[in-house]
């Protein structure tokens, strides 16, 4: 599949039809999807009578916007009206929102063509897809391995080219770790960058939107397009939205990098930190300044993380009672019995785990001990990365401490599956910009990625870097063999 602006330049030219590009990507799911499962729903009328409507404007002399004809996935828990939004949950097993989320709505008002909803972990919870009521993703470059989660139907229809871009969220590293594992971009913006509306909530102080792209530059693309204040979300930020793709220049004079030291050292692959550390010589090589910088609070993110998120996905699930929309369980004795087997039946196990956490650490006597605790490390880890950007633009470090690894190998240790998103958590606690690029492969030859966060606001730092190191190297140039 080929980039947002090669197949802009296609449709100009009229060498293709935006109905031959959207056909071409439903050609290619249906191939893939029997292996992949990176779909949860294929929306093929909706996609080609979009593309039918590109190409009626391009007949008609009209101007198109890059996005216009584009094939794209939508994480299954965005909403999009009339086409069902699961969360990959039983609990939402037949729900079709009588709305549109704003990023999937401006999506629509660019052009951009939806092929399907994607899989993810249940309510987003999870690091493997692998907790998705419906279907186990496969990775592209390994189908017996894991995608990553929670967006990794998003990261592995993209990697497998069964859509040019996707949306995912990112709570703790739902889209960094993802395209790490399936050898792709993928961005996570400043927190109140782009409207959480219609994103169903998991942690609202932590959830946000972003892309994964083949490329650094229609990452940037899709995030100009998705950005912007919204009135509908109280979190989202007044703030000018530039047009990134400004922003990709290949060269790194004067730019200063930190080397996140706190990243490196046990529990992290050796083959990772070979091509991390690869990498970091490469951003000097193309002019930055490069410095170890101590994050000292890094390493209290997860413990943080795992009471604030359940925290609020506690408050957040307790919408889900069988009431008003979603399961209800038939021939309940009363409105209590009926409550709780919807959500006994509706919840998988994993959803339920951080309910129970999240409803524990907010009850009488230990929302002191735990949950304002758990802030105030927060703010903590926010001070570090404070003062970690008063003397650098941007921090470098490994997005995962391994590559993919096999199906159902984390399942029953739900502590290892947690450790996964260590490098990435850190960022969503601080509401910083973080995106991964991929930066090599280790011995099995899967896919390893450079994780480069940015200062609140400064994706311009962000992409600057990830760009000029994309384009000084060949990695996001190889694709699996499936």
């Amino acid at each position: 599949m080929a980039s947002i602006r090669e197949l802009h330049q296609q449709l100009l030219r009229k060498e293709r039809s935006a109905v031959e590009i959207a056909q071409e990507s439903l050609n290619q799911i249906d191939a893939l999807e029997p292996k992949l499962h990176s779909f949860l729903h294929i929306t093929r009328d909706r996609a080609l009578e979009q593309a039918n409507q590109v190409d009626a404007k391009l007949a008609a002399g009209e101007e198109i916007g890059l996005l216009a004809g584009i094939p794209i996935g939508i994480k299954d828990n965005l909403c999009t009206q009339g086409i069902p939004t699961t969360c990959a949950s039983k609990i939402l097993q037949n729900f079709v929102p009588p709305y549109e989320s704003t990023v999937t709505q401006k999506l629509r008002d660019a052009g951009a063509v939806m092929v399907g909803k994607t899989n993810l972990d249940e309510f987003a919870m999870g690091g493997s897809t692998e907790t998705s009521a419906f279907a186990k993703t496969a990775n592209p470059w390994d189908t017996a391995r894991v995608p990553g989660g929670s967006s990794g139907g998003s990261a592995a229809a993209v990697a497998g080219g069964e859509c040019v871009v996707s949306l995912g969220s990112d709570t703790g590293g739902s889209i960094r770790q993802p395209a790490s594992f399936c050898g792709i971009v993928g961005m996570k913006p400043t927190y109140g960058l782009v409207s959480r509306y219609g994103l169903v909530a998991f942690a609202s102080s932590l959830d946000q939107i972003g892309p994964f792209g083949r490329s650094v530059e229609d990452a940037a693309i899709l995030l100009s397009a998705i950005a912007g204040y919204d009135p509908k979300d109280s979190t989202s930020l007044k703030v000018e939205i530039p047009d990134y793709t400004q922003f990709l220049i290949p060269d790194l004079k004067g730019k200063k990098v930190g080397i996140i030291t706190e990243t490196f050292g046990e529990g992290l692959d050796p083959d990772v930190e070979k091509a991390v550390r690869a990498a970091i010589e490469q951003l000097k090589a193309l002019g930055a300044e490069v410095r170890e910088i101590s994050c000292p609070r890094f390493r209290y993110g997860i413990a943080a993380y795992y009471i604030i998120a359940p925290s609020e996905a506690s408050a957040n699930l307790a919408r889900y009672d069988g009431v008003r929309y979603g399961k209800r369980i038939e021939n309940a004795e009363d409105l209590m019995d009926m409550y709780t087997r919807t959500r006994a039946e509706g919840f998988g196990a994993e959803v339920k785990r951080r309910i129970m956490i999240g409803t524990y650490a907010l009850s009488a006597g230990y929302y002191d001990a735990y949950y304002i605790k758990a802030q105030k490390v927060r703010t903590l880890i926010k001070q570090d990365f404070e003062n970690a950007f008063e003397s650098v633009d941007v921090l470098v470090s490994p997005t995962a401490p391994t590559t993919a690894f096999k199906i159902g190998d984390k399942s029953a240790d739900p502590l290892s599956m947690y450790l996964i998103d260590l490098m990435t958590i850190p960022v969503n606690l601080a509401g910083l910009p973080g995106m991964s690029v991929p930066c090599g492969f280790d011995s099995q030859g899967l896919p390893i990625g450079l994780q480069i966060v940015g200062n609140v606001l400064r994706e311009d730092q962000v992409f600057q870097v990830a760009y000029a190191y994309e384009q000084a190297t060949e990695w996001h140039k190889r694709v699996p063999q499936l």
